[in-house]
Order: structure tokens, then C-alpha cells, then sequence
């Protein structure tokens, strides 16, 4: 085997171009494929009457998509100076663990 490193490279490219070749090829026959995957269930959504909520794609219960925050919490405690904190989700704010150290409850901060 007297290959060189030079012909290990052409054979390297040569694949690589076969491979890129295949992948194409490989797409091509998806998006027909999927091309009559779409024509077909669009035909039996309208034989059928289906709706969008029919095939629940609508949101799912339980699951937010990315880039949606969590619903706020009412807020349940407020600071003299009108910060206010759920009591639910995350840390305890700054000024819920200071007032807490100094020897204040939560109750002290309730909003009534």
C-alpha cells in the first residue's frame, strides 16, 4: 500500500463530494415524500371537518414554548418601600432575607 498522504487526501475530497451528493439526493426524496404527506392529510382534514383543537395543536397543557414566561403570582408581601414578592417561585428577594435577619416575620410584610 503505497498511498502518499496527498492520495489519501483526494480520496478524502472524492468521498466527501459523493457523500454531499447522497445527502442531496437524501432531501430531495424527503421533501417529495413529505410533499404528499401534506397533500394527503389536508385531504382528510377537509373529508373529515378537522380542526386544529381536533388534533390538539394547540398549546399544550403544561408545556410553554421557549421565549414565554411563567404567568406572574399576585404578590402576597410588600416592603415599606413597595417592593413586593409572591412567596412562590425563586429566591427570597434581598430585602425579605435582611428584614429576616433582623428579627421580622413574613407576617410583618403581608398585604391584607
Amino acid at each position: 500500500m503505497a498511498s502518499t498522504l496527498a492520495d489519501i487526501n483526494s480520496q478524502i475530497k472524492k468521498h466527501d463530494e459523493q457523500i454531499a451528493q447522497l445527502r442531496k439526493q437524501a432531501e430531495d426524496l424527503r421533501n417529495q415524500e413529505r410533499a404528499g404527506v401534506i397533500e394527503e392529510l389536508r385531504k382528510k382534514i377537509a373529508e373529515y371537518g378537522l380542526t386544529a383543537s381536533d388534533l390538539k395543536l394547540g398549546v399544550r397543557a403544561g408545556k410553554r414554548s421557549a421565549g414565554v414566561a411563567a404567568p406572574k403570582s399576585a404578590a402576597k408581601y410588600r416592603s415599606p418601600t413597595g417592593e413586593t414578592w409572591s412567596g412562590g417561585r425563586g429566591r427570597k428577594p434581598r430585602w425579605i432575607t435582611e428584614a429576616l435577619n433582623a428579627g421580622k416575620s413574613l407576617s410583618d410584610f403581608e398585604i391584607k
